[in-house]
């Protein structure tokens, strides 16, 4: 039986956070997606996860896309914050930073992050999703 994937977004820009939606719902309409537009609001909702003991119910995303630049708090101190939680150390959550900047210093500094898997430019793309999907990823990709 195939895994039913989960996905949280987590973008300030209501823009690009609907748009990366839209891309995601029509590369595979199976996926259940979660979209927040503060990071600090993502983090509560993980720290939530952490206090119910039956996780089998809830959406635990198996990935997590992340803008690096928000207000409030960034997707590194998203990072930060999320290494504190227990969530990550019980649950495989496969991260991919997110930017409209083409800055080496946050390429470098995501890439090289011991929870981000990978960066990439913002929006999503269908060969994007293709290569974080493969099948050596252990996600499979729903054929219509």
């Amino acid at each position: 039986m195939k895994k039913t994937k989960k996905i949280i977004l987590i973008d300030d820009n209501k823009i690009d956070l609907f748009v990366n939606q839209k891309i995601i719902e029509i590369f595979d309409p199976s996926i259940q997606l979660k979209t927040f537009t503060k990071a600090s609001a993502a983090i509560c909702y993980l720290k939530i996860l952490e206090f119910n003991k039956d996780f089998k119910s809830l959406f635990i995303p198996d990935i997590i896309f992340l803008d690096i630049n928000m207000p409030e708090m960034d997707g590194f101190q998203f990072l930060a914050e999320l290494k504190q939680l227990e969530i990550i150390k019980k649950h495989q959550i496969d991260i991919f930073m997110l930017s409209s900047s083409s800055s080496l210093e946050d390429i470098n500094k995501a890439k090289s992050h011991q929870f981000c898997k990978n960066y990439y430019n913002k929006p999503l793309t269908n060969k994007t999703l293709q290569e974080i999907f493969q099948p050596e990823r252990g996600y499979a990709i729903s054929l219509y």
